[in-house]
C-alpha cells in the first residue's frame, strides 16, 4: 500500500536519506529506490511503498513528485503540468501589423500626430511572423507572436 512523504534528510554523497511519512515516522530509502533520483532534494514530496529492513523503517519503489512549474509568457501564468502540447508556426500577416506595446497610443490627439504617410508598406504587403500555440489540458488555446515574446527562448522553457 503506498504511502506520501517528504523527503526530510538527503545525504547525496552517500546516496542515501530520510523520508518523513504520514504518520510522521521517519523511514531510510536508498537512491537504487528510487524512480526519478535526479528530483531527490529535501521537503521534496515523494510517494513509497512502505517496509522494514534490519535499521528498522524504510521505503522502496519511491517517486520523487515534480515540482509543479510555471511559466510566464507575456503576463500569462502557465503551469508546466497543464500543457498538453505546443506548437510553432509562420503565418503570414499583413506586413503594417505590428504590435507596439511600448508606445500605446492613449489619446485622440497624440494619435492624429503619430499617423505617418503609409507609402513604405504596400497595403497587400506580407511578412511572415513566428507563432507559439500552446494547447493545455483544459482545452485553452494560447496564441503568441514574435512581436510579444521570445518565441525561441519560450520553446526552451517548454522543454524543461
Amino acid at each position: 500500500m503506498a504511502m506520501n512523504g517528504t523527503i526530510t534528510t538527503w545525504f547525496k554523497d552517500k546516496g542515501f536519506g530520510f523520508i518523513k511519512d504520514e504518520n510522521g515516522d521517519n523511514r531510510y530509502f536508498h537512491v537504487i529506490k528510487v524512480a526519478n533520483p535526479d528530483l531527490i532534494k529535501k521537503d521534496a514530496a515523494v510517494t513509497f511503498e512502505p517496509t522494514t529492513n534490519n535499521k528498522g523503517l524504510s521505503a522502496f519503489n519511491v517517486k520523487v513528485a515534480p515540482e509543479s512549474k510555471y511559466i510566464f509568457i507575456a503576463g500569462e501564468r502557465i503551469k508546466l503540468t497543464s500543457i498538453k502540447s505546443w506548437l510553432v508556426y509562420n503565418e503570414e500577416v499583413p506586413a503594417d501589423t505590428r504590435i507596439d506595446k511600448e508606445h500605446v497610443v492613449l489619446s485622440v490627439g497624440a494619435l492624429m500626430s503619430s499617423i505617418k504617410p503609409k507609402a513604405a508598406v504596400n497595403p497587400d504587403e506580407m511578412r511572415s511572423i513566428k507563432k507559439l500555440a500552446i494547447n493545455t489540458f483544459q482545452g485553452t488555446t494560447l496564441i503568441f507572436s514574435e512581436d510579444e515574446i521570445d518565441v525561441d527562448a519560450t520553446v526552451k522553457m517548454l522543454k524543461i
